[in-house]
């Protein structure tokens, strides 16, 4: 009939999402409380949670980098422990060390700041690869081997490092091995004019002498946890698989890349895109869902050629490319 409308039938989500979608809805509030705009900053770093993946943060100075990942951290009841990467650090300082105990006359360890939940790494190509090569066993497995035993990591377990890509005086480049490590590289940009007014208001009304003292606890370890297992029953359709497969193998095939992806990228644009839907309130993942997740997934580890990076050509314009070059599931 003309005057007939069609109903689209009531969809049950398979899986439960609506406590998920309410506890991140409020992180996100409470990091709202100070931090102005950077959507795409938090929204992956959520993602990175709901994954249990670790996040690298490049920016300039002053782009909200460092306190955004603190505030995370306190909207979340987990311990947190900050490491300012150095030339001088060592090994020793992020891990522990054995200390003599002259009470029993035994070795004992000494756990450094590494054990804990939550762990900021301030400017992380700051040390040389002696002590970054001190992070590969821990980010991976969450574990360290100290003297020939093996010390478990509590969980949940999630380092956020940030660097400043401008300023190459005294830092060092990371090694693929470890950027490999990294689930999502976020670049993260500066506020527009309307954010900006909106960051230099707040400011001038807040009478906090600590704007993080406005950010309460408002979920749980044991609620993330239990976040990060329903992330994994998100449903991913079979010719959704195939998609990522492709973009991936285009990587290591494409002309103007001298590094492609490895298989661990896969795995980590299959775990982003779960991690996504769930946050879009769906138990289903989509193209769109694994277009948003391959930029951060991919960008750390790919490299591009030299005669292209001389012409100025970037990471991202060729996974664009190769996104583009690919057809769209339906």
């Amino acid at each position: 009939m003309e005057n007939e409308i069609y109903k689209i039938p009531d969809f049950h989500a398979r899986v439960d999402l609506s406590a998920l979608q309410n506890s991140l809805n409020l992180v996100k509030s409470e990091i709202g409380k100070v931090i102005v705009g950077q959507e795409n900053m938090i929204d992956h770093l959520l993602a990175a949670l709901l994954s249990n993946g670790h996040v690298l943060i490049e920016g300039v100075p002053g782009v909200a980098k460092t306190i955004t990942a603190k505030l995370l951290a306190k909207a979340i009841s987990v311990d947190f422990s900050r490491i300012q990467f150095t030339p001088d650090l060592m090994p020793s300082d992020i891990l522990g060390t054995s200390i003599f105990n002259v009470k029993n006359s035994e070795f004992e360890f000494k756990q450094g700041p590494i054990f804990s939940n939550f762990i900021l790494i301030d400017e992380i190509n700051r040390s040389p690869a002696k002590t970054q090569a001190a992070l590969f066993e821990v980010m991976e497995e969450r574990q360290i081997t100290m003297d020939g035993t093996e010390y478990k990591m509590d969980l949940p377990f999630l380092v956020i490092a940030t660097q400043n890509p401008i300023e190459h005086e005294g830092t060092y480049r990371l090694p693929e091995a470890q950027l490999d490590r990294f689930l999502f590289k976020i670049n993260v940009g500066y506020p527009n004019i309307d954010q900006e007014i909106m960051i230099i208001k707040n400011q001038h009304e807040n009478k906090l002498e600590d704007k993080t003292d406005a950010v309460k606890a408002v979920l749980s370890a044991q609620d993330l946890q239990s976040y990060q297992n329903l992330v994994k029953d998100i449903i991913v359709e079979h010719n959704l698989l195939e998609y990522i497969a492709k973009i991936i193998v285009n990587t290591r095939e494409n002309q103007f890349l001298y590094l492609g992806a490895s298989p661990r990228a896969s795995l980590a644009l299959l775990t982003a895109s779960k991690a996504f839907a769930a946050i879009r309130g769906r138990d289903f993942v989509t193209p769109e869902d694994i277009k948003e997740a391959s930029f951060a997934v991919l960008r750390h580890r790919v490299m591009v050629s030299p005669e292209k990076e001389m012409e100025g050509l970037t990471a991202d314009e060729i996974i664009r490319q190769i996104m583009e070059s690919i057809e769209i599931p339906r």
